[in-house]
């Protein structure tokens, strides 16, 4: 059937899909509905989502160019698929599209800022930041109805402005000015006569304006006044001052944007001028970035009670003989003390001088130099930190110099980025900075409100601005991210707030008959706002667009119009479509996922609380980011859910206070924690395991094998068998990555790329190793029968079997099974992981070490990527953990996670400003009976109504 037929029949058919572990298969998608694609993780629903069909869609779209185009492009991979006809234009809104760019916000990204630097540009009110007023700007025949009426009767000299505080000593200048026929300048203030060879201070700043006439102010001689004016415009362009002879006072006049008090003028105001992005409107000292490397001197001097000869100067360390603390010493007897004061009986000008250098040459004395005397400037400890700071320093040294820097905001702009003029433009009392610090919902109010605040010219230049800049808002507020501002940063976002801000900027585009395909939008979603998104995904799909979602979310999954569930299980035992068909259809099927919608298998309620080991950990008065000094308590030897809605303020509790402050504790990390009053009960572990969601690695070399450590043990077996020890094999010889073992023809990746010039690279089997990385010669070496290429071409599962007699390894390859990674085979690429399986690859990793039942383990959303059978084997490990005395704290909305806690702490009660308080911590059986204002016990209520029976 052509595409043309069905487009017709309202299809996108699929046939033959083999990418990955897809087993050939054929199945069929509704058009310009909503369609979910779900199943276990590693089942193969991103395989046929994103590397089949949204890959095929973006190798047509680059077929499209020229051939020279698709040159500088790059060349799209065929995905392994007989045909997909019906295809639409394709969108992908990924989870890993997160920009790093310190230079992208939210407001930038989602082009809403674009609009706002177009409307203080346009209708933006000027004012001085030399005095505060009102900036003005007049016409000629203003200027000149001005004179007329305030100065007349009245003896002026018109004077033009050739030089506003510069330096220089101007002899040239004055040259030229005399040459024109003037005779008179003021400078600085006072009037002068130019003669030959005058000149100024040349490292003073200067005003010079010209004297062009001199005249007593009448209607009379309004044509003179008129001619004089106009040379005065030209020759200050378009700047005049007026100068009252009797009060010696002076008015400046200005075509353009000007201060009447003060003569500062600004140029005409553009879009550029409000962009930290553009040198126009930048702040000169940060560049944009509102933050700039600082000493900390509390760790340049820890300790004030120490002497510079004990080593009171952290990056200095002990008293040497060697020329900087000569030079120190030189500068401590000029003060009249020695490197043996303690620090804070040394002067505050010589710890200066110490510090931050001297322009005076020093003497320096010292036995060493024998009799001999050295004048030498010193250019003190914090340049040279400084200096190692530089992309020219050595990567130690840069590590080693970072531990004396701290990121605080730039004291010129006060972290607002944008220069002096650009933040003096405001409207209804507002400048650019102030409104991109308001979040979302705060702003959206401020919008609403500008009709009653704006002049009727304002009005008249704001409306369609405001009409775009309402629509964009309305959006972001649909898809629960009120809480966010525009000014923050778009690498600080996590994965799901980032796929859902390119989800609103997709729905202001209002593009149709589209196919777009979604990677699991709800993450990082409170079960509140599930309901928003599942209406922006519906608005979506209403305008004439076909979504595509890849989603565990039960919510989601019972309002789709289509459901596709991938299994049966996952790995090789998956890559089939086990159903295709409405979600009242699914309910009825016999699959794991109908199951768990059906309620005939569940996640249990735990039959009791963990009371934990009466020990504690409590932070005293957080209030980084949005928390208002809350005091939280975590009882060691449970496992603790952080909850509430998106913005709450969970992670700046957990990931950005609790864990930088154990993480100095334990480990010296450099991360500095958010504010907070103190910590009590450090003592009680000793230990702390981040769990993040970043991906193990970005290069096709790196695997589970690798990442986990299990390789260096494989190759560590193959090096002691009898073959190996016998031809002198050492572990290099056993390793993809180095020359000796591997396939030289393709480097030890297994196959080699074929450059097509103007078609797709074409990826083969190595025509040498055929696949296999290794040359025959590591090959012919085995164990029990299998090559190193036979071990890292096996699944988690046949490993464990194959292994199951050494210990070593079988410890770290069974803890990778018991995550439920089974599936996945020792040697696949890290760059075929989804987010889920990295995730749990790096929990395998941390649960493989040995703990101490002393443990603090911090993850954060695991259950991303997890269809509800791999949430019930994730829960089996980790309450394993937490039975021998380890701490587990998870941050996470997922109610299977929540109900499964031995203790909560819910934040709230909203996200942003109004959120960062802690409004309940306890079990989950107490949270439900308490009146609280939390969104988060009503969905827990319900989700424990079958226990309270």
């Amino acid at each position: 059937m052509s595409d043309k037929k069905h487009v017709e029949t309202g299809l996108i058919s699929v046939l033959g899909a083999r990418v990955h572990n897809l087993k050939n298969i054929d199945v069929d998608i509704p058009r310009n509905k909503l369609t979910v694609i779900t199943g276990m993780s590693g089942s193969g629903k991103s395989s046929l989502a994103f590397d089949t069909i949204f890959a095929e869609g973006q190798r047509r779209y680059v077929e499209t160019f020229s051939a020279y185009a698709r040159n500088f492009l790059g060349n799209m991979e065929r995905p392994d698929v007989d045909k997909i006809s019906g295809l639409s234009p394709v969108i992908s809104i990924e989870q890993k599209t997160t920009n790093k760019n310190p230079r992208s916000t939210v407001g930038t990204t989602t082009e809403i800022y674009d609009f706002f630097r177009l409307l203080y540009a346009r209708a933006g009110e000027a004012y001085s930041y030399l005095s505060g007023e009102k900036m003005v700007k007049y016409t000629e025949e203003q200027i000149l109805d001005l004179i007329l009426t305030r100065y007349s009767g009245k003896k002026t000299y018109l004077l033009a402005p050739v030089v506003r505080s510069r330096k220089g000593h101007y002899k040239e200048l004055f040259e030229q000015i005399r040459k024109k026929g003037y005779l008179n300048v003021r400078v600085d203030g006072d009037l002068r006569e130019i003669f030959h060879g005058m000149k100024l201070d040349r490292y003073k700043n200067h005003n010079i304006e010209v004297v062009i006439d001199k005249l007593v102010v009448s209607a009379t001689d309004e044509r003179r006044l008129k001619e004089s004016l106009r040379i005065a415009m030209k020759q200050g362009d378009g700047l005049v001052v007026v100068l009252d002879a009797e009060t010696n006072e002076a008015r400046h006049f200005s075509k353009r944007l000007m201060c009447p008090v003060t003569g500062l003028s600004y140029g005409e105001p553009a879009p550029h001028n409000f962009s930290f992005n553009s040198p126009h409107g930048a702040c000169h000292k940060c560049k944009g970035l509102g933050e700039v490397n600082l000493l900390d001197m509390e760790k340049i001097v820890p300790d004030s009670s120490q002497t510079i000869y004990q080593g009171g100067i952290a990056p200095l360390g002990k008293y040497k003989n060697a020329l900087i603390f000569w030079q120190i010493e030189a500068i401590c007897d000029k003060y009249g003390v020695t490197v043996k004061t303690p620090i804070r009986d040394i002067p505050e000008e010589a710890m200066d001088e110490i510090l931050n250098g001297t322009d005076e040459r020093l003497q320096i004395k010292n036995e060493s130099l024998g009799n001999s005397n050295y004048f030498l400037t010193y250019e003190g400890v914090s340049k040279y930190i400084l200096m190692q700071q530089e992309s020219e320093a050595s990567a130690s040294a840069q590590k080693w110099a970072g531990q004396f820097i701290k990121m605080s905001a730039c004291p010129e702009c006060n972290g607002q980025r944008l220069n002096k003029e650009a933040l003096h433009y405001k409207i209804a009392g507002k400048n650019i900075a102030d409104i991109s610090g308001l979040d979302i919902s705060e702003l959206s109010e401020w919008v609403d409100s500008l009709h009653n605040k704006l002049s009727s010219k304002q009005q008249q230049i704001a409306t369609e601005i405001l009409k775009e800049i309402r629509s964009r808002l309305n959006f972001m507020l649909d898809v629960g991210l009120d809480y966010l501002s525009m000014n923050r940063a778009s690498a600080s976002l996590s994965g799901g707030e980032s796929q859902r801000i390119r989800l609103a900027t997709q729905i202001g585009s209002q593009l149709v008959n589209v196919l777009y395909i979604l990677d699991e939008p709800s993450i990082g979603l409170h079960q509140r706002d599930n309901v928003r998104l599942i209406n922006s995904l519906k608005q979506l799909r209403d305008t004439g667009n076909s979504v595509v979602v890849v989603e565990h979310d039960k919510d989601m999954m019972l309002e789709a119009d289509y459901v596709i569930d991938m299994g049966p299980k996952a790995g090789r035992l998956g890559g089939e479509v086990v159903f295709a068909g409405t979600p009242g259809e699914m309910l009825q099927a016999n699959t794991l996922t109908a199951a768990y919608l059906n309620g005939l298998q569940e996640i249990a309620v735990p039959a009791e609380r963990r009371k934990g080991n009466g020990k504690f950990i409590t932070i005293h008065g957080a209030r980084g980011n949005n928390l208002k000094k809350v005091d939280a308590t975590f009882p060691l030897g449970t496992m603790i859910c952080v909850t509430g809605v998106s913005g709450s303020g969970k992670s700046s509790l957990i990931n950005r206070t609790l864990q930088p402050i154990l993480s100095q504790h334990f480990y010296r990390s450099l991360e500095d924690p958010l504010p907070y009053d103190s910590i009590d009960g450090i003592e009680h572990v000793d230990k702390v395991v981040n769990v993040d969601q970043s991906p193990i690695g970005r290069s096709p070399r790196s695997n589970p094998a690798t990442y986990t450590g299990v390789f260096s043990d494989i190759r560590s077996l193959f090096v002691d068998l009898p073959e190996a020890k016998i031809r002198g094999y050492k572990p290099g010889r056993f390793s993809f990555n180095v020359s000796g073992g591997r396939c030289e023809t393709c480097k030890g990746n297994g196959y080699k790329t074929i450059e097509m010039n103007f078609l797709p690279d074409v990826l083969v089997p190595c025509e040498e190793c055929h696949g296999k990385r290794y040359n025959r010669e590591t090959l012919e070496v085995r164990f029990r029968g299998k090559s190193i290429a036979d071990i890292l071409d096996m699944t988690i599962n046949m490993a464990v079997e194959f292994f199951e007699n050494i210990p070593s390894i079988l410890y770290k390859i069974k803890v990778l099974q018991d995550v439920g990674l089974g599936y996945i085979k020792l040697g696949q690429p890290s760059t075929t992981l989804s987010g889920g399986e990295s995730q749990r690859v790096k929990l395998a990793t941390e649960l493989a070490k040995r703990d101490t039942g002393k443990t603090l383990y911090v993850l954060d959303e695991p259950t991303t990527g997890l269809h509800f059978e791999d949430i019930r084997v994730l829960l089996g490990v980790l309450n394993k953990l937490v039975d021998k005395g380890n701490t587990i704290i998870v941050i996470e909305h997922n109610l299977d996670v929540i109900k499964s806690a031995d203790y909560i702490i819910d934040m709230g009660p909203e996200g942003g400003r109004r959120g960062g308080q802690l409004l309940f911590a306890g079990t989950p059986e107490a949270m439900i009976q308490q009146e609280i204002n939390s969104f988060t016990a009503p969905f827990l209520k319900e989700e424990l109504k079958s226990k309270l029976k």
